[in-house]
């Protein structure tokens, strides 16, 4: 498989192939639940559900509007995503994120910087390439908020 953007979410995947093995089983084609993956994994250039599943799996799925929730600068936050751009060859994305509650970006107790709205280059996983001084991604969004 080669292009990953069009790999939708592991939950969709799944309704993909129960709608596909309903189609079939109306025509008359008895097909199997792991079949009807199997067939949308060929679907998608896959060489199997396995590797499709691990393809989906490991892509954060997001849209402007989304609710999400993660860490920026080692503070937990949760926001709305308000802007969302894929750069160069596909592999990040630009966000800008309006966080609920601002958060304070300094760890010094006689100063403090609250930050609301920020911008970010995200990888498909979510974390951000740039780093703090301790190692760890500087903005890392880990998923949607569960309403």
């Amino acid at each position: 498989m080669t292009d990953l953007s069009n790999v939708p979410s592991t939950d969709a995947l799944k309704q993909q192939a129960k709608r596909l093995r309903q189609q079939l089983n109306n025509s008359g084609v008895a097909v199997g639940h792991s079949a009807a993956l199997e067939l949308v994994a060929q679907q998608y250039g896959a060489r199997d559900w396995n590797t499709l599943q691990a393809l989906a799996g490991n892509k954060l799925q997001l849209r402007v509007g989304d609710h999400v929730r993660g860490r920026y600068l080692g503070q937990a936050f949760t926001g709305e995503v308000r802007g969302l751009s894929v750069l160069g060859d596909g592999e990040s994305r630009q966000i800008t994120l309006h966080f609920d509650v601002p958060v304070d970006v300094v760890r010094f107790e006689s100063f403090s910087s609250l930050r609301q709205r920020v911008q970010g280059v995200i990888g498909w996983d979510g974390c951000s390439a740039r780093k703090t001084s301790d190692g760890v991604p500087q903005l890392i969004v880990e998923g949607l908020v569960q309403t």
